[in-house]
C-alpha cells in the first residue's frame, strides 16, 4: 500500500493537475514531496525507534501513514496535499527501514539479495495492481478516490500487523542497539558510493516514470485510457526484474549491478529517440521495468554488505538513497519539460543519471577489488596463518561479493 501511494501519482497526474489548477511539472513535484519525506524519515525514524519493539513501531507508523492518506484525499489545496504527502512518507520511510532490517536479519549473508527481492516484490505488485487501479479510479471517480483507497488498504495492513507480527523484546546488554556505533558506517567511502549508485538509479527511473503518462498521451499519441495498461506493463517488467535480480545477485552482485544499470541506460536512450512511436513507448516501458528492478535486490544487498555492523541504519540509508533519487529525478525531469525540450527530454535525463550510476558502480568495484586483495595478501605470516586470513576474508560480506 505504501508503494502504491508513492507511485500512483504517475497515473493520476493529469486529472490532479487540472483539479488543483497547477502545471504538470508542479503536480510531478508531489512525487518528490513523498520522496523528500522518505529521505528525511528513514534515518531519523530508524534512529528514534532503534530501541523500541518492532511490532509497536510498525503499528504506529502504519497508523500515521493511513491518516496521511486520508488527509490527502480531503486536501482543499495543492499546499495541503503536498504537506500530507510528506507526513505519509515519513511514516512509510520508518516502516521500510525497520522492515528491511528485519528481513535481512532472518537470512544468512549469502541470501540477502533474495530476501530483499521479496520486499522489493511489493513494489512490483504495487506497479502491476495498485498504480493502474489508482489511474482507473482517478479517471472514473476522481483522483481523491485513489487516496481513499490507499487509506482503506492501510487499515487492512494495520489489522494484519496487529494479528500476525509477534511481540518481541528489544535486545539488552552488549547486544542492544547503539546509535553511536551504527553511525560509524558513514566513515566508509563504500557506503557513500553505494548510496550514490542507488540514488542515481532511482533518479533515472523516476525522471521518466513521473511523467510517463503525459509522454504516452502527448508524445506517443496514445489515449488516456491506455495509461493504466502501460503502467501495469511496467509493473510486470518490474516483477520479472525483481525475480531475476533476486536469483542472481547473491552470486554475482556487481555483475547484476553493471548489467542492470547499463541496460536501463540503453533503454532510456532508445526511448528518447523513439518516443513518438506508440509501439516503442509501450515496449520500452515494459523493458525499463525489467532492467530497473533487476538491480534493486543487488543495490539493497550491497548496502547491507558494506554497512554490515549497522543493519538498522543500513536499511534506512538504502531507503533514503532510493528516495533521494525519487526526489531528484522528477525535479530534473520537470526542469527539462519547463525548458521547452518536450517529454522525450525526461528519457534523456534518465539516461544521463543512469550513466552516472554505472560510473559510480565501477569505482566501487575497483575499491572493492583492491580491498579484497589487500585483506588476503597483506600478511607476511606463515602459510597456515595466511590460509586462516583467507578463510576469514571469505566470510566477510564485503570480500564475499563476486562480479
Amino acid at each position: 500500500m505504501s508503494c502504491t501511494s508513492e507511485f500512483m501519482l504517475s497515473g493520476i497526474l493529469q486529472p490532479l493537475a487540472r483539479d488543483l489548477g497547477v502545471s504538470i511539472p508542479q503536480a510531478g513535484l508531489l512525487v518528490s514531496a513523498f520522496a523528500i519525506g522518505m529521505v528525511v524519515g528513514a534515518p531519523v525514524l530508524a534512529a528514534a525507534t532503534l530501541r523500541l519493539p518492532r511490532r509497536t513501531t510498525l503499528i504506529t507508523l502504519l497508523a500515521i501513514f493511513g491518516l496521511g492518506q486520508a488527509a490527502g484525499a480531503l486536501a482543499p489545496s495543492y499546499a495541503v496535499l503536498f504537506a500530507s504527502r510528506v507526513i505519509s512518507a515519513l511514516a512509510c520511510a520508518g516502516f521500510w527501514a525497520v522492515g528491511a532490517a528485519v528481513a535481512v536479519s532472518l537470512v544468512p549473508v549469502t541470501a540477502r539479495a533474495r530476501a530483499m527481492a521479496v520486499m522489493v516484490g511489493g513494489l512490483s505488485i504495487a506497479n502491476i495492481a495498485g498504480v493502474p487501479a489508482g489511474a482507473l479510479l482517478g479517471q472514473h471517480a476522481g483522483w481523491r478516490a485513489a487516496f481513499w483507497a490507499v487509506a482503506a488498504l492501510s487499515v487492512l495492513g494495520l489489522v494484519g500487523v496487529i494479528a500476525l507480527v509477534p511481540r518481541t523484546e528489544v535486545p539488552t546488554g552488549e547486544d542492544r542497539p547503539r546509535l553511536r556505533r551504527e553511525l560509524t558506517i558513514y566513515r566508509d567511502k563504500q557506503v557513500w558510493l553505494a548510496l550514490i549508485a542507488t540514488a542515481m538509479n532511482g533518479a533515472a527511473v523516476f525522471a521518466l516514470f513521473s511523467y510517463l503518462s503525459p509522454l504516452l498521451t502527448d508524445t506517443a499519441g496514445l489515449a488516456e485510457s491506455w495509461v493504466p495498461t502501460v503502467l501495469a506493463l511496467f509493473g510486470v517488467g518490474a516483477l520479472i526484474g525483481t525475480f531475476i535480480g533476486g536469483r542472481i545477485a547473491d552470486a554475482h552482485l556487481f555483475g547484476t549491478l553493471f548489467g542492470g544499470i547499463s541496460a536501463s541506460t540503453a533503454v532510456l536512450a532508445v526511448l528518447a529517440l523513439t518516443a513518438h512511436s506508440p509501439v516503442a513507448a509501450v515496449a520500452l516501458s515494459l523493458m525499463l521495468g525489467v532492467t530497473a528492478f533487476t538491480t534493486a535486490p543487488a543495490l539493497n544487498a550491497r548496502m547491507f554488505n558494506v554497512a554490515n555492523a549497522a543493519p538498522t541504519l543500513a536499511g534506512a540509508t538504502t531507503t533514503a538513497a532510493f528516495n533521494i533519487g525519487n526526489t531528484l529525478g522528477p525535479w530534473l525531469g520537470g526542469l527539462a519539460i519547463s525548458a521547452g525540450w518536450g517529454y522525450p527530454a525526461v528519457a534523456w535525463t534518465g539516461a544521463a543519471l543512469a550513466a552516472v550510476a554505472v560510473l559510480t558502480t565501477a569505482l566501487a568495484f575497483r575499491l572493492h577489488r583492491a580491498s579484497a586483495h589487500s585483506r588476503v595478501v597483506a600478511s607476511s605470516a606463515p602459510a597456515a596463518d595466511a590460509a586462516s586470513v583467507t578463510k576469514s576474508a571469505a566470510r566477510s560480506p564485503e570480500v564475499a561479493e563476486r562480479p
